[in-house]
């Protein structure tokens, strides 16, 4: 038991204030619950849903949630009935570089410490699942009843943990079912897509069974359900699938539920979770991770087109410090005043705004506020926005919680529409994959086009022989920069995307393209954010 469980308010009050039936609450302690599916049952969506996304961020980020929970408690604070749809953080990273992913301030969801941790249990019943397959599949190698080679196998194994070591293993060693893999991150299985874009357990098994765990020396693809352990799966996946329910540092109600990451994953939360806040609020705000070249990006061609969403309006958040980073000042120099460098940054929020127009829903920027900003930096801010006719609202939100967010909430509502066009989309599934990665390329990141290496192209090859290259694109790309070269900031120009590689992610409904050097399996920094983290003899934790 969590020494500070006391100390959290109870859940129940918040879910019978959404109207969920006490029948649908499965308690996980006092202050956290899972939400059963039937919840949804005859609960058509009633709200309607802002998407929160950012300009390119800093390494320790820009406070995308803190700033989706602040406008959730905005809302509130001006009367209405919201609720907020976010990811679940991964260990990765809460004992890697950025720490926690509970908002920050007077904008965090509770019980913080449980959330950042093992919350539910939902990444270890991923974890578990993926895993599971592997060694079955490795199971079969051994003992040569497999319907596929050892080296035809694309299924790797994965944790939720930051380990460079772990990218490239041999397995069997010495062995005739020897082979190299490796290890992905949890946040980047196609199990937890799968999850996430699962609307049902029968939904669920479906994308389980399709699941591509390789191919046949003659090319044909070779399914997980051909390995008959999809019941196995489904029983460790079963209460995972429920989406979580916590609450605000002001008691708005959030559906914590999935952690893709956005720059090696889809980046956005479970879909069951958006369905639940749209059912029982009339605002839901979700984000999408990372800045808008990626978890926009996918949140509309991957989240809105399968399951049939659409924002209806999107807010993108930046920050004095990273548009001063983008300007050309090194990071620990951000906290000085520098208008001349924020000047020359606003170039990547212009190419944000310009990406995110091409979805025609109204575009609100955020300004997230940090202690050093100056007056003058922020006025350039608004100067700019206002310019373009873009509103903008500055969002005090660490500080002051929902009263930092009331003027951001005021401008949100005041720029939605009375109804909403249909969600454009900048490519179609039956566009050849070149196609796709082209209008990606060029419309999102501002390249001037793609080149795929010689081993994409064979891979490519064996995918669209099966018919998978009329999947979505799902894009691996470095989130330090709009292009694929972590070290170009601003607005970079002339340059080629670089897709050096496809992954199959068939259960999902998408490829992987990745460009780069990004890795599926994040390495730690020099100093990890896990040497930060004590506990007290009295089981108090700090440091997260």
């Amino acid at each position: 038991m969590r020494a500070s469980i006391a100390m959290h308010p109870e859940i129940s009050p918040i879910a019978a204030g959404l109207g969920i039936s006490p029948e649908h609450l499965i308690l996980h302690g006092r202050d956290m619950a899972k939400i059963s599916l039937k919840a949804l049952q005859e609960k058509p969506a009633r709200g309607k849903l802002i998407l929160v996304s950012a300009i390119t961020p800093t390494p320790a980020g820009e406070g995308k949630t803190t700033v989706s929970i602040g406008l959730a408690q905005g809302l509130k604070k001006i009367g209405q009935s919201v609720a907020l749809a976010l990811r679940q953080p991964s260990m990765g990273p809460v004992f890697g570089r950025k720490g926690g992913a509970t908002g920050g301030g007077k904008s965090s969801v509770r019980p913080a410490h449980a959330i950042n941790l093992h919350f539910t249990g939902d990444f270890h019943a991923i974890t578990c699942a993926h895993n599971l397959l592997s060694a079955v599949i490795d199971n079969h190698l051994f003992l040569g009843d497999a319907p596929l080679k050892p080296e035809h196998v694309l299924w790797k194994r994965v944790m939720d943990m930051n380990d460079r070591a772990l990218r490239i293993v041999r397995t069997a060693v010495g062995k005739p079912t020897e082979r190299v893999t490796g290890f992905d991150i949890t946040a980047a299985s196609e199990i937890m897509a799968i999850l996430c874009l699962s609307e049902s357990l029968l939904d669920l098994r479906k994308r389980l069974e399709r699941i591509v765990v390789g191919f046949t020396p003659e090319g044909e693809p070779v399914f997980a359900k051909e390995f008959r352990v999809t019941g196995a799966m489904m029983a460790l996946l079963r209460e995972a699938l429920m989406p979580n329910l916590v609450q605000s540092m002001e008691g708005v109600p959030a559906f914590l539920h999935g952690g893709p990451f956005a720059n090696i994953a889809h980046g956005c939360n479970s879909v069951l979770a958006t369905r639940m806040a749209l059912a029982y609020a009339d605002f839901a705000v979700t984000e999408a991770g990372f800045a808008f070249d990626l978890g926009g990006e996918k949140f509309m061609h991957i989240k809105c087109r399968q399951a049939g969403l659409a924002p209806a309006a999107i807010v993108i958040v930046a920050t004095i410090r990273a548009l001063k980073m983008h300007g050309g000042v090194a990071l620990d120099q951000l906290t000085q005043t520098d208008t001349e460098a924020l000047r020359r940054g606003l170039d990547n929020l212009a190419a944000h705004l310009d990406s995110a127009a091409q979805f025609q829903r109204p575009v609100i920027v955020a300004v997230n506020r940090f202690t050093n900003d100056s007056e003058e930096e922020l006025a350039l801010v608004h100067e700019f926005c206002a310019a373009r006719g873009v509103p903008s609202a500055t969002a005090d939100v660490f500080s002051h919680g929902g009263d930092g967010a009331m003027q951001l909430a005021e401008k949100v509502l005041a720029a939605l529409p009375q109804e909403s066009a249909p969600l454009p989309f900048l490519y179609q599934p039956d566009d050849s994959v070149e196609t796709k990665l082209t209008a990606i390329a060029t419309k999102i990141y501002g390249a001037d086009g793609v080149q795929l290496t010689d081993e994409a192209k064979a891979r490519l090859a064996l995918f669209a022989r099966s018919g998978f290259d009329k999947l979505p694109l799902c894009m691996a790309k470095t989130q330090d920069s709009l292009s694929d070269d972590a070290k170009k900031r601003g607005r970079p120009r002339g340059f080629t995307i670089t897709v050096r590689d496809f992954e199959i992610a068939n259960g999902a409904g998408f490829l992987v393209a990745l460009t780069g050097t990004m890795m599926r399996m994040p390495a730690l920094p020099k100093v990890p954010a896990a040497e930060r983290i004590q506990v007290t003899d009295e089981g108090i934790m700090s440091g997260i």
